[in-house]
């Protein structure tokens, strides 16, 4: 028989075991507790608002109208596409504004013995302001203001250069692209420096 020594060594032991899985068991609890992340909900992302501005292009009449509210505010001619290039119907969104734009001759058969023209050159087929909606053709000035009202691009639209640049600083203020009074004269006036600006909240286009 084990003495009363022995006897109660075993009960120490066995108090000491016990002792230990409990100390274990709260310790993973609570390793567990202070690990599992967060699943607060992220809230819902804003809407973006349309631009209260729209631009469409009637080409059987020549003419370019913006829209704002739903009513035509604006008309200004422009020249379209020829018979062999003709301007492309449908809907897009003008992504891009530029000031001084540079001319590449895109990959066409009428341009293939073009030479690129710089910001500014007076040769420049784009004159002084882009839209950009479906490249290569785009809303853009002219260094041959006699064309507008005819059809005589090659599928592009082309305005007036004053027109150009109104419509590039209406299209970037109603895009959420606006700068100040100081950026519009500094771009209009170095007229060598091209400016390219894109638009947060692109403008519809029609051309119909």
């Amino acid at each position: 028989m084990l003495g009363t020594a022995a006897i109660a060594a075993l009960f120490t032991m066995g108090g000491c075991t016990t002792s230990d899985d409990q100390s274990t068991a709260k310790t993973d609890s609570t390793t567990a507790a202070t690990t599992t992340p967060a699943t607060t909900p992220a809230p819902p992302a804003t809407p973006v608002a349309p631009p209260d501005m729209q631009i469409e292009v009637d080409l059987a009449a020549r003419k370019l109208y913006v829209i704002k509210g739903g009513s035509r505010v604006e008309t200004h001619p422009v020249a379209v596409g020829s018979k062999e290039w003709p301007t492309q119907t449908g809907e897009w969104k003008i992504v891009q504004a530029v000031f001084n734009p540079e001319w590449t001759p895109p990959d066409e058969s009428w341009a293939e013995e073009r030479e690129p023209r710089k910001p500014g050159d007076p040769k420049n087929p784009l004159g002084v302001a882009q839209l950009v909606y479906d490249p290569p053709r785009s809303i853009h000035g002219t260094n041959v203001p006699s064309s507008i009202g005819k059809a005589v691009s090659h599928g592009s639209i082309r305005v007036a250069n004053e027109v150009a640049l109104h419509l590039a600083r209406a299209v970037m203020e109603a895009g959420g692209a606006g700068k100040d009074e100081a950026w519009y004269t500094a771009a209009t006036k170095n007229r060598t420096e091209k400016q390219i600006v894109d638009l947060p909240n692109p403008i519809p286009i029609r051309v119909y």
